[in-house]
């Protein structure tokens, strides 16, 4: 291994569905929908460009509960259903990925988030996660970044720690985990402290640091908030649990299996002709 060398981790079911809602539909000559595959690649190919990774590694979602079910039945209880052209490409960008040569990481009872992490953590080298979402900014630290898309599927920004507590009004990036235990997240279903906003809870975390020690420290907070922090202890602490992404994952992770030597232009290329899409040949690298 060089000396510095760079791990890829791709948050696929969130590229997957950002490209899916953010390009207009795409089908083969056979009539396939195919424009999240489209958006997946083109998010795919821009980022190797841009980082000239050593090793890419992709992680999916399996279908059915996690263990945040078993702790709150109702997680993610409100998350509208996708369509179903949306899963059809799902087998699809994973075949794509094996004609990279990019090895397909997915376990039962967790989130691709949950392996992104633990990934993030064995890794002995510099991490970049691109994610069609936020929720893996708790990840960062020295050796790890995230790549997201802010708006469509070309519009990037790759966070560090700086940038981070710049969006965040100094927040570091394991604090994330309490804000949003404190605001709760409405797209994952985690109640938060009822009545707690954005403000409040970056206040909050401002001055006590922690969920825990702001309970620790209660007779010093506003007689109203206090109020609030007391009523909703119990899903506030439960909401720290669901929104936490797990980085000890037991699986079986090889750097080496996730080689970029691996990828194999002309499997690549038969592959995007398959799908039709030519104008991403040049492209390849």
């Amino acid at each position: 291994m060089k000396e510095k060398s760079r791990l890829i981790i791709i948050d696929s079911n969130s590229v997957i569905h950002r490209a899916f809602h953010a390009l207009p539909p795409l089908t083969t000559k056979g009539g396939e929908v195919v424009g999240a595959v489209y958006g997946f690649l083109l998010v795919f190919l821009k980022a190797i460009k841009e980082f000239q990774p050593d090793f890419v590694a992709a992680c999916f979602d399996v279908k059915g509960p996690t263990f945040r079910h078993e702790k709150y039945i109702q997680y993610k209880a409100q998350r509208p259903k996708a369509p179903p052209e949306l899963y059809l490409q799902i087998p699809m960008v994973k075949d794509v990925l094996k004609n990279f040569g990019v090895p397909v990481y997915e376990k039962e009872g967790f989130e691709g988030d949950d392996l992104i992490g633990t990934i993030a953590k064995l890794s002995p080298t510099e991490t970049i996660i691109i994610s069609g979402d936020s929720d893996n900014l708790q990840l960062i630290d020295d050796k790890t970044k995230v790549y997201t898309l802010r708006k469509g599927v070309k519009d990037t920004v790759l966070y560090d720690t700086a940038l981070v507590m710049e969006k965040y009004q100094g927040l570091k990036p394991k604090q994330l985990i309490d804000y949003r235990a404190l605001r709760g997240d409405p797209t994952d279903n985690i109640p938060g402290v009822k009545g707690v906003g954005e403000k409040t809870a970056t206040d909050l975390l401002q001055r006590f640091g922690t969920l825990e020690n702001i309970y620790q420290k209660l007779d010093e907070i506003k007689p109203k908030t206090k109020e609030l922090l007391v009523k909703s202890k119990e899903d506030a602490l439960m909401s720290k649990d669901l929104a936490t992404i797990d980085q000890d994952v037991p699986m079986d992770f090889n750097l080496q299996d996730c080689s970029w030597n691996n990828y194999d232009k002309a499997k690549a290329t038969q592959s995007m002709e398959s799908f039709g899409f030519h104008s991403l040949i040049p492209r390849l690298p």
